[in-house]
């Protein structure tokens, strides 16, 4: 199979994975979600893994429903944004608006970035004060909806859940350059769900 023929059908498999879990919200579409994305790291040739024979899993944190939130969409004037990657390079995407939600007490928000490119895609990534101590340092990522990473919406009420928090490919490959969460998106909080660094991993940039 050709490369291109290869990313699509990873993506096409992330999309299911995805799809699965808004029909199977939370505890289950979730660990549904980790056995199929072990499966694809460990045998897919467009997986990040460089040594796939010594692959034994990713690491998480606990499904914790606490950290599964209704945002509220905010639309805002709408403006480009360069967002810096893990090397040399930078994507440009749109803000068009903020993600309101709530965990505990406190009330947040994440900026909502729109890939400016045919189709177009939401991308929310964050920082939290988990990063560059069991996360990586540059961020995870909540949504990408270009690449499949979609957890749903209603009119203006988005579903995020941080125990889908995932780390970009960069991580796991140097082959790899992954946009990093900007300065807006940094939650002052630890974000204690979602995917965990490997235990070799390097801290990477980005230290909070």
């Amino acid at each position: 199979m050709s490369e291109h023929l290869d990313l699509l059908d990873y993506r096409r498999r992330v999309a299911g994975m995805y799809r699965n879990a808004r029909s199977n919200p939370g505890a289950p579409g979730w660990r549904d979600w980790v056995r199929e994305r072990d499966e694809l790291f460990a045998g897919h040739p467009q997986s990040p893994i460089e040594d796939q024979e010594s692959f034994r899993g990713l690491r998480y944190y606990g499904y914790d429903s606490a950290w599964r939130v209704i945002g509220s969409f905010r639309p805002d004037s709408e403006s480009d944004l360069d967002v810096s990657h893990s090397d040399n390079g930078s994507t440009r995407f749109e803000r068009i608006g903020r993600i309101e939600f709530a965990i505990g007490n406190r009330t947040m928000s994440l900026d909502a970035l729109w890939l400016d490119a045919y189709g177009g895609g939401l991308f929310v990534p964050f920082r939290d004060r988990t990063n560059g101590q069991e996360t990586y340092g540059g961020g995870r990522y909540l949504l990408d909806t270009v690449k499949g990473a979609d957890l749903g919406h209603d009119a203006d009420d988005i579903v995020l859940d941080f125990n889908f928090a995932y780390h970009p490919s960069c991580v796991y490959s140097p082959r790899w350059s992954c946009p990093l969460a900007p300065p807006a998106n940094h939650l002052d909080l630890e974000v204690t769900a979602g995917e965990l660094l490997p235990p070799a991993a390097g801290v990477g940039v980005g230290i909070w």
